[in-house]
């Protein structure tokens, strides 16, 4: 489980073919590895990845064909990611409660200065466009936001100067990818909802 606060920005040095898959080599910035073992979880862009391997200032994953289809930003070598550390039951939540799993990947149409923030405009896809409200959180390249405004398929989110300056939502461009997961609260409301309507009997096999 991850809040959706971004610890550091890496970038990816190496992607290696494995399988169907790759296997990433992370350079990780500025992010502190001290407690970081074989076998633990950091959100990659929002993507919950397994730590394969480590050395100093670097980790390495493996990443399914299956997550490289539904998510992006973890295609090539050169790009920067969001990273954070699973969370400790002791820490502070400081963004939303964040699960690492992918619902979507969105498409930026526009990302403007306004006064001394940005207005990040994204079209969500239609199968999870429902889950996000006015008010609510959306993780964004693993970052937890709060959405302002919602226009059927399309939200907004304002970014302050310090998400700008300590994430990698720096770089986006309208036609640019994101991943998106969507409230894990709202997640559970529809599944409530579905079942007490009789829809969730599929879903419970």
């Amino acid at each position: 489980m991850f809040s959706g606060i971004v610890a550091a920005v890496g970038r990816i040095e190496q992607t290696e073919p494995l399988g169907d898959g790759v296997r990433l080599t992370v350079d990780t910035g500025g992010l502190d590895l001290g407690d970081v073992a074989i076998g633990d979880s950091i959100a990659t862009n929002g993507v919950c990845l397994t730590v394969v391997g480590r050395e100093e200032g670097r980790v390495k994953f493996d990443v399914s064909r299956e997550t490289l289809a539904c998510s992006a930003g973890l295609e090539h070598a050169g790009g920067e990611v969001n990273l954070e550390k699973a969370l400790a039951l002791s820490d502070r939540l400081g963004g939303h409660l964040v699960t690492g799993h992918v619902d979507g990947v969105g498409e930026v149409l526009s990302f403007a200065p306004v006064a001394e923030s940005f207005d990040l405009v994204v079209r969500a896809p239609e199968t999870i466009a429902g889950y996000i409200a006015r008010k609510g959180s959306v993780t964004v390249n693993g970052v937890s936001l709060t959405v302002n405004r919602v226009d059927g398929r399309d939200f907004s989110v304002n970014l302050i100067p310090h998400t700008i300056e300590v994430t990698n939502l720096k770089h986006l461009r309208a036609g640019g990818k994101v991943n998106l997961e969507i409230d894990l609260i709202a997640r559970y409301v529809e599944r409530m909802t579905a079942w007490r309507e009789g829809r969730g009997a599929a879903d419970a096999a």
